[in-house]
């Protein structure tokens, strides 16, 4: 239920909560300048700081008085004056005439340029594109519409303002709107206890470097060319070999560069992108550029040597799906093809429905019965179980895990050493699993936990009566066998589970279906449980279903 915020100054409670935090955890990082503001700030009148704090939280940098009406704080033009002493915020700037155009309504650009019709009448993007050749330079507020008795701000140190939230936060994804969220309810977090050495940043030299990281993506956002963008990527490889999180940033940095010029079929310069990475998946794209730049045998050496230690299912996927094509493409004679592991096979030719709806939904009702009811639970079930029994490992308070009270779940969540950090934790969790202690263990977490974000508990899928029948129905050995698979590689394998679950209640049975609809295909995640599940005597099926007027 959401609450209601009886604060009306929540936002610079918040905001000043976010100043202690840094003040006693990240005090030795801190530059002069960032030292002498939060000093500063909490020096200033109530008034002030709420109307900076307003300021600060929305959107751009430029505001006009006449739009600054805040009950809480009152004259926001008398709170204003002390930060213009500070110089925090600028009266008056001078501003382009496309910023003008943002600020004013029609009727005040038609009053401020005497505009007459019939320009007086058209589009303010007509208005402004007329008028850009004429005024082209730069003046204060008061220059542009002087008979308005409206004041301009700017506010300056938005940069600080922002920096600060990085170093809080960690990213730059997450912004004020998580205190309000959190406060009114909407999003609840695990409370985790902070170590002194639970920081995101160890040196002021990480910070810098996130920046440069973040700039870089902007950069490539925005279409600069990716050799430039790489070749400062290449710069920092040296500066993040003690940060194993800011590392993993920059490679998945430099894969999706790999992954735009390999579209671009730029491959030679996609080549290069993936074998200087070692984001998961790079070594195979690597050798899948090599075949389509026609080099087979550089390409067939490279696979080689991977298959010998692949680093994920995934990998040796897509390793053994290009070895039969590059030995063809070489001369190379053919090699029996690797047997694969078949699912239970389900037909199912149906009238199509009335209305448009999804596949699954259409075999879910098809295939329901009053003594074996199905569920639609996709990836979130099996995800969800797991995140319950291994909540105390998850959410396990080590260093470079939280570092600020809205994580949804820990920071290096999908490093390689996620696991093995927490080994002796899972392993606990897990052998719940063979002691029977674990139904218990998963009901007290349900219900201890309900409705705190997890980055595997699906609370809007989950209730009790599907909880209660997937204790029941699914043994604890392929429970186990699914969660261990889960930790092998969280990346890949959270995803790919099967559609559909059916219990057999009575039976204390169940079986999982995945569905494809006319013209569908597995796809790879889906493939490798399938034959996880095959392998290890997991009951799964996948349903082909056909319309019946499809049919000649």
């Amino acid at each position: 239920m959401l609450r209601v915020l009886e604060n009306p100054l929540y936002y610079l409670d918040n905001f000043q909560g976010v100043l202690n935090w840094i003040s006693e955890r990240y005090a030795d990082l801190l530059s002069p300048e960032e030292t002498r503001f939060v000093k500063q700030f909490t020096q200033l009148p109530l008034a002030s700081r709420a109307l900076f704090v307003r300021l600060v939280m929305r959107k751009g940098c430029l505001f006009r008085a006449s739009k600054l009406n805040y009950e809480e704080i009152g004259d926001t033009r008398a709170a204003a004056l002390p930060l213009l002493e500070l110089k925090w915020v600028a009266l008056d700037p001078a501003i382009s005439l496309d910023e003008l155009f943002e600020l004013l309504l029609k009727p005040e650009i038609s009053q401020a340029f005497q505009l007459v019709t019939p320009l007086k009448a058209a589009r303010k993007a007509e208005q402004l594109e007329a008028l850009r050749e004429e005024y082209t330079q730069e003046q204060a507020f008061s220059a542009w519409h002087p008979a308005s008795d409206d004041v301009l701000y700017r506010i300056d140190n938005q940069d600080l303002c922002d920096r600060l939230r990085l170093i809080y936060f960690g990213n730059y994804h997450q912004d004020w709107s998580e205190f309000v969220l959190s406060d009114l309810g909407v999003y609840q977090y695990e409370k985790v206890e902070f170590s002194s050495q639970s920081r995101g940043f160890g040196t002021r030299q990480d910070i810098e470097h996130y920046e440069v990281l973040h700039q870089c993506r902007e950069r490539f956002n925005e279409g600069e060319a990716p050799a430039d963008v790489l070749q400062q990527l290449a710069s920092l490889a040296a500066r993040d070999a003690h940060n194993p999180w800011l590392a993993s940033r920059r490679e998945k940095l430099q894969f999706q560069i790999g992954q735009h010029l390999e579209k671009c079929q730029d491959w030679p310069a996609a080549y290069h992108a993936y074998a200087a990475c070692r984001y998961p998946g790079a070594r195979a794209r690597a050798i899948r550029v090599l075949e389509k730049d026609a080099q087979p045998q550089a390409a067939y050496d490279r696979l080689i040597i991977a298959l010998q230690a692949p680093e994920s299912e995934a990998e040796h996927q897509l390793l053994l799906r290009m070895a039969p094509r590059l030995r063809r493409t070489l001369g190379h004679p053919k090699q029996p093809a690797e047997p694969v592991t078949q699912a239970v096979r389900i037909d199912l030719l149906l009238p199509p429905p009335q209305q448009a709806c999804y596949v699954e939904g259409v075999v879910q009702q098809h295939l329901t019965q009053d003594d074996a009811p199905v569920y639609y639970v996709e990836n979130t079930l099996l995800n969800s179980l797991f995140g319950l029994l291994c909540w105390p490992a998850i959410f396990k308070a080590i260093p470079g895990a939280f570092f600020h009270p809205f994580h949804r779940g820990p920071a290096d969540l999908h490093s390689a050493d996620f696991y093995p950090r927490r080994a002796s934790d899972f392993q606990a969790c897990l052998a719940q699993l063979d002691s029977g202690a674990y139904q218990a263990a998963i009901r007290t977490t349900y219900a201890s936990k309900a409705g705190i974000v997890s980055p595997f508990v699906s609370w809007e899928v989950l209730d009790d009566g599907l909880l209660e029948l997937a204790l029941s129905c699914i043994p604890a050995l392929h429970l186990k066998k699914t969660f261990e698979r889960l930790l092998l590689d969280i990346k890949s394998n959270r995803s790919g589970l099967p559609d559909l679950i059916q219990f057999w209640p009575a039976e204390r049975r169940y079986r999982m279906i995945e569905v494809k609809g006319p013209g569908d295909r597995l796809q790879d995640n889906q493939q490798r449980w399938i034959a996880y599940c095959a392998r290890h005597a997991m009951p799964i099926s996948v349903c082909y279903l056909q319309w019946q007027d499809a049919q000649p």
